[in-house]
């Protein structure tokens, strides 16, 4: 006996809408509702995920349909809002070959990666061609090394709270130490990514260029060899934990060091331009364009971008 059709386009269109409200349908429950067994709703299920799947070939746009194993239920997942749009991706394209972090051949694979991923097939030529000039004349970093793969290592690291241990030769250094450290987050700064970490058995007043700095320690990650992960483990209790983007802003040049505080008298032409750079300034007074602006940093980053302002600063404290 043949199904009535009506009764079908009924039961799907159901099925459809709850799954467009977000909802997370149970074949059994659905069974019951419109008394039919749970095949009947399974081949229901699949339709709908034929139609969606053909929607997707024809417009780039797709809800896939899940089973979700947390509820125990059929659901929406709308992959289209987790996309990039196009001008999303063009920007990220730009940020990426600004930062000039990677060799010209891994930029290269980054960016074709991230546009064949996130940038429907007939809006790739259009980001690829507004991109293209900035490709060919990329430079590359002067280390010109590869170092995802360590990115990787100290990331997990990282999760799992094991310590590291690797050989580190710094900018100023001649012959290099092996440190073993706590490691506690990754950050990006000018050019470079760097692990910072917590460092262990070292005398600082002997091993240390800058015997008044503290921890945490900062390692550009391209200047790490070596690296192994230990199996030694480490804890932070959760009230001395390390928030990166406290850390963020009041760091500059990633230069470690005791936290300061500074007043100067700033008489450029874009004050906002001097906020953006050190988050935690605060604007203390202005008279006729002369502003009085003190910020909390860490270590002696903010003496190099001080004297590179020239005749705008004067520090005052």
């Amino acid at each position: 006996m043949y199904e009535n059709d009506q009764n079908k386009s009924n039961r799907v269109l159901f099925i459809y809408s709850e799954l467009l409200n977000g909802n997370v349908l149970k074949k059994k429950e659905l069974a019951e509702k419109f008394n039919v067994n749970e095949k009947t709703i399974q081949r229901d299920l699949e339709d709908i995920r034929q139609f969606l799947d053909n929607r997707f070939i024809s417009n780039d746009i797709h809800n896939d349909l899940i089973y979700d194993y947390k509820d125990r239920g059929y659901r929406l997942e709308h992959i289209n809002r987790m996309k990039f749009s196009n001008d999303e991706v063009l920007a990220i394209c730009k940020i990426l070959l600004d930062s000039r972090a990677f060799r010209k051949d891994d930029m290269k694979t980054i960016l074709d990666k991230l546009l064949d991923c996130c940038v429907p097939k007939e809006s790739q030529k259009m980001v690829t061609d507004l991109i293209a000039n900035e490709i060919y004349h990329y430079i590359p970093p002067m280390h010109n090394s590869y170092f995802l793969d360590k990115m990787w290592s100290i990331g997990t690291a990282i999760r799992d709270g094991l310590k590291l241990r690797f050989f580190y030769k710094g900018i100023r250094g001649k012959t290099g130490h092996e440190r073993t450290v706590k490691p506690l987050a990754i950050m990006f700064s000018e050019y470079y990514f760097y692990l910072i970490a917590i460092l262990e058995n070292v005398n600082y007043e002997t091993q240390s260029t800058n015997p008044d700095d503290i921890n945490p320690t900062i390692y550009r990650i391209d200047r790490i060899k070596d690296l192994k992960i230990t199996t030694e483990h480490f804890s932070i209790p959760y009230r001395d934990r390390f928030e990166e983007g406290e850390f963020r802003k009041r760091i500059q040049f990633m230069f470690g060091g005791k936290l300061r505080r500074v007043k100067f008298e700033y008489t450029g032409y874009s004050v906002e331009a001097v906020l953006d750079r050190l988050p935690t300034a605060k604007i203390l007074s202005e008279n006729d364009g002369k502003y009085v602006i003190q910020a909390e940093v860490f270590g002696d980053g903010i003496d190099m971008w001080l004297r590179s302002q020239g005749e705008s600063v004067k520090v005052l404290t």
